[in-house]
């Protein structure tokens, strides 16, 4: 089994519930279509050579707009990451994580190296600064450990979800050691974030989760026709470089609080479900 693919035993079927309040359909519509506006005029930044020039902050504004505009109000707490090199590590529940997690700070994220192939999205992908992995082949993991840590030295930030999976939310995964390596190499700090989706103003919801077979579609769907989500995105104290002195205590002590349910890994009995395909 490869250090950067363990599974979850999250499904649509048994973990999401529908949302209790749905939006009417024009209303949901017209979310789906802020969000592709959005998303164009992202996609029109980075296909020009304007995007070098645009400040950190726009870029936060903007990825905060992508999951307004998909009505999920935003909650942020806790002080902002420190500057220069940084690895950012998440739980993974939604493709909602990605803008969130860069709306804490811009970050090269990683994926895994098929991505580049894809027609558009690879080219925009690479142009964005995405760093691809191999994450099939365990004999890569050191050179992949080794692009990282560089990139970390050279004073950027990296994000990342050590889950390597995405969970429901109400049960999370064990974060997998392989990418704290690069920052203990490189002697950067790890910012934790824990990120969160509630239904209403406390109970924890499942209807922005991405597990499973579900759909990139049927998921934006389902937030877009909810009402009363709300993302709590914590951003907890950096670890500093130092503090630990090997991956596994680092991996522990950037886990967000509460317990981790057991992961189903491939090759056991079952189908593990679990949307691992986009960034780690």
């Amino acid at each position: 089994m490869s250090a950067w693919l363990p599974g979850a035993p999250c499904t649509p079927g048994t973990c999401v519930e529908p949302p209790t309040a749905a939006r009417p359909l024009p209303s949901a519509v017209l979310r789906l279509t802020a969000v592709a506006v959005l998303l164009v005029v992202g996609v029109a930044v980075v296909l020009t050579p304007l995007r070098t020039r645009v400040p950190a902050v726009m870029v936060r504004f903007w990825c905060r707009w992508i999951v307004r505009a998909a009505g999920v109000r935003v909650r942020f707490t806790g002080a902002a990451p420190p500057e220069g090199g940084l690895l950012l590590v998440a739980n993974h529940v939604s493709w909602l994580d990605v803008p969130l997690l860069a709306a804490v700070r811009p970050a090269r994220m990683l994926a895994k190296s098929e991505v580049r192939c894809w027609p558009v999205a690879g080219t925009l992908a690479a142009r964005s600064g995405v760093l691809f992995i191999r994450r099939d082949r365990l004999r890569a993991l050191p050179d992949t450990v080794a692009v990282i840590a560089r990139a970390l030295r050279a004073g950027a930030a990296v994000a990342a979800f050590p889950e390597g999976s995405t969970w429901c939310g109400r049960a999370r995964g064990r974060f997998r050691r392989a990418v704290f390596q690069a920052a203990l190499d490189a002697g950067v700090p790890v910012q934790p974030v824990r990120i969160r989706y509630l239904s209403g103003e406390r109970a924890v919801g499942t209807a922005a989760a991405f597990v499973g077979e579900d759909t990139l579609l049927a998921s934006v769907w389902r937030v877009a026709s909810a009402r009363g989500l709300t993302a709590e995105v914590e951003v907890r104290p950096a670890v500093p470089p130092g503090r630990h002195h090997d991956r596994r205590s680092l991996a522990r002590a950037a886990e967000p609080p509460g317990r981790a349910a057991s992961v189903v890994r491939h090759g056991h009995s079952g189908k593990a479900h679990s949307k691992n395909l986009r960034t780690l």
